[in-house]
């Protein structure tokens, strides 16, 4: 444990990726689409969805040869990166979720923009649910956006692009079982959150195994 808290905190040497960038994000899109002004849902909350895919990518691809060399083995700085996405997920779950209460109690920040309410989705229900469904999200974008980084460090171009496919093919798969792809669509917000913390340990662990012999 003493490792993993170690680790998290080397990456936070440089804050500004983890703080200032998510928010800075936001406040740019949400600054957008309230000039626009509209209660259309324009998708601009999945900005700091990707951010946070993007950072996961970042913090194999770019910092697991120095974290080697601080003495590191590849598991534990896998544990304690990990562990700062899930933490960095819950705080900004939070956010999401406080925005989106005063979003509501504002009536879409006075002009009926609606940003932080997702239709269709389970981030449009109670603050707890938002909270909730936002956190395992983002936690899941990271945790993919690690294992993602760390195929293609360990092989490369031609092994991401076959990693991307057997997705793909397992997609397909799902969805052309009879009746599957109905059921995932009258789950309600809290069984959809579920699936989403479901397909994040299958990331984690799958990221834990990829990583054992991932190259410097």
């Amino acid at each position: 444990m003493n490792t993993m808290i170690k680790v998290a905190r080397y990456h936070l040497v440089q804050p500004v990726l983890f703080v200032m960038l998510p928010l800075a994000a936001l406040a740019f899109v949400f600054a957008v689409n309230a000039a626009r002004g509209g209660a259309t849902f324009r998708g601009g909350l999945a900005v700091i969805f990707v951010l946070f895919f993007g950072m996961g990518v970042q913090r194999i691809g770019r910092w697991l040869p120095f974290g080697l060399a601080l003495g590191a083995t590849r598991r534990s700085f896998y544990a304690g990166t990990a562990l700062l996405g899930v933490s960095m997920s819950l705080v900004y779950g939070l956010v999401i979720a406080g925005l989106q209460a005063i979003e509501r109690a504002t009536g879409g920040w006075g002009q009926s923009v609606n940003f932080f309410q997702v239709p269709s989705l389970p981030l449009n229900g109670p603050w707890y649910a938002t909270w909730l469904t936002s956190f395992v999200g983002l936690s899941l974008m990271f945790v993919y956006g690690m294992w993602y980084g760390i195929v293609n460090r360990r092989w490369g171009m031609l092994g991401l692009l076959a990693f991307l496919a057997v997705q793909v093919l397992a997609v397909l798969a799902v969805y052309s079982l009879a009746g599957l792809g109905r059921h995932f669509a009258s789950l309600s917000a809290l069984e959809m959150t579920g699936v989403i913390a479901g397909l994040t340990v299958v990331c984690l662990a799958g990221g834990h195994a990829t990583i054992r012999r991932a190259t410097v």
